[in-house]
């Protein structure tokens, strides 16, 4: 019989082999990609000294020679003191693809997150499926397709991807609330070399996978420079965030600035005179939310509108704005599809939405209704109709046609509606409408005369009609505000709307337009 010590001792081992489990071999693997560990990744995510590890001596007990982990680092820990449940992916271990453990470790942990309700972190750095272990493999891809499900909308859950990943390794980030990746980041359902095989086709592995194309393409919502970075965006998104959607958002220095400032004050000259100058919204943006802070999300994609979030009087909401730099603000497919998921996730989360306009509308054009402008602009529509969180809306200078309804117009449901008296609201532009509703009259006056009868046209319409005082006295605004008072504004309508609270539809769900 062998002795307490001798036990220990043995326990000691075995977590030490745990902890490295391709022994030196795995570390001289890592030093030569240059990559930190599973473990250290995880430390760069949570609170120094919080972290807990989950099934650490896992193993496949039908195999002598297994590792122990099997590729995934599992447990809990906490981000600012709250609770988050992490796995890792152990690149020197199988390659971090997917066994029948790894999936029971994995299944484990979300299903920790779903009792205890807290966010989970996937850190993903996977060769896929595991070949040795056939079906197995897959049928753990989808065991954790299916448990992933459940924890959408009740918990945040966001995906890293700080390596390589392919085929079934990217379909579980893609469903979740957000994905976060490096600048030397892959990812992509078939790679380069079996595209070429099958379809012919030759394109880059950049080109095909490379972070900041996915990021393009609308997959991947923030590429970071480094791990160091990535990792301090995902904490500092988490702290937007509710730990379930049954909690709140922790309240950050709230009842600053009760008064009006200096920054305030630039917001009274930071719409140019000219309808077509352009200027950045970023600019308006950090002057109307707390400390001038804004987390943006999905900034590479869909860059005419720009989604992220603020707070107001220290409590967390989520901002839709148009970008006037691109596209001068129009909204098409692909911003409308970054739009729609942006306030999908906030509604879950109960997060308030806060709509800065300025659009001309939607961007016209054949190669925009061939890749479905109508449909992916009614998912945007239908989703700002859906969220039952607070809607608080500024117009800050162009609200024309469908863009005027979709970005947060009273008629959609928004709760408090303000105007800038630089605001334009109107079916179409002056330039548009003179030509529908005066192009006649213009082309039987002299040609001398065609440019000025066309300017005095476009003068009167701006001057009588694309006006905040047509809406306002229809009551289809609620304020028109000097610029300067749209954060102390924005503090009151949301503490008026703290409170709101509309009745569940009894159905199953809705069909949103896929």
């Amino acid at each position: 019989m062998s002795t307490t010590a001798e036990k220990l001792a043995d326990l000691r081992a075995r977590l030490h082999a745990a902890h490295e489990p391709a022994g030196a071999a795995g570390g001289a693997k890592r030093a030569k990609k240059g990559i930190p560990s599973a473990r250290d990744r995880i430390d760069m995510l949570l609170d120094p000294g919080t972290f807990v590890e989950v099934g650490a001596l896992v193993r496949n007990p039908s195999d002598p020679a297994a590792l122990y982990g099997d590729g995934v680092v599992t447990g809990y820990g906490a981000v600012d003191g709250r609770p988050v449940a992490v796995f890792s992916h152990d690149q020197t271990v199988y390659g971090g693809s997917v066994g029948e453990m790894f999936g029971r470790k994995v299944a484990g942990i979300l299903e920790y997150a779903a009792k205890v309700g807290c966010p989970v972190v996937g850190i993903n750095d996977s060769g896929g499926a595991r070949v040795q272990e056939a079906v197995t493999s897959l049928a753990w891809y989808a065991e954790l397709g299916r448990r992933q499900e459940p924890l959408s909308g009740l918990v945040p859950q966001i995906s890293m991807i700080l390596g390589k990943c392919a085929g079934g390794a990217v379909y579980a980030p893609i469903n979740t609330d957000v994905v976060v990746a490096t600048d030397e980041a892959y990812m992509f359902v078939t790679g380069p070399k079996v595209i070429r095989e099958v379809t012919g086709e030759d394109v880059s592995l950049e080109e095909l996978g490379g972070a900041r194309s996915q990021a393009e393409y609308g997959n991947i919502h923030h590429v970071a420079p480094d791990e160091a970075a990535a990792f301090q965006w995902v904490r500092e998104y988490l702290s937007y965030l509710p730990t379930s959607c049954q909690e709140t958002p922790p309240i950050v220095n709230p009842g600053l600035e009760p008064e009006t400032t200096d920054s305030d004050l630039e917001l009274n000259s930071v719409v140019p005179d000219s309808d077509n100058a352009g200027y950045d919204m970023h600019d308006i943006l950090v002057r109307i939310f707390d400390d001038g802070a804004f987390h943006e999300f999905g900034a590479s994609a869909g860059r005419n509108v720009i989604t992220g979030f603020a707070r107001v009087d220290g409590r967390s909401i989520g901002v839709v704005a148009n970008q006037p730099m691109v596209y001068a603000g129009a909204l098409d497919a692909r911003s409308s599809d970054k739009a729609a998921h942006f306030v999908r996730l906030c509604d879950a989360f109960d997060l308030p939405l806060v709509f800065v306009v300025d659009t001309p509308g939607f961007l016209p054009g054949v190669d925009q209704e061939k890749i479905g402008v109508i449909k992916r602009g009614g998912r945007f529509l239908f989703s700002f109709v859906e969220a039952t969180v607070p809607k608080v809306t500024v117009v800050i200078r162009k609200a024309y046609g469908g863009g005027y309804a979709v970005m947060g117009s009273k008629q959609l449901g928004a709760d408090v509606n303000l105007a800038w008296p630089t605001a334009r609201i109107a079916v179409m532009g002056a330039e548009s409408a003179v030509s529908l509703m005066g192009g006649r009259q213009i082309e039987s006056a002299p040609e001398e005369q065609r440019a000025a009868i066309r300017q005095q046209m476009v003068d009167f319409y701006n001057a009588t009609m694309a006006t905040p005082w047509v809406a306002a006295e229809r009551g289809y605004i609620d304020a028109v505000i000097e610029p300067s008072a749209t954060r102390l504004e924005l503090r009151r309508a949301l503490h008026l709307l703290r409170d709101k609270s509309l009745p569940r539809n009894p159905r199953k769900h809705h069909l949103l337009p896929l």
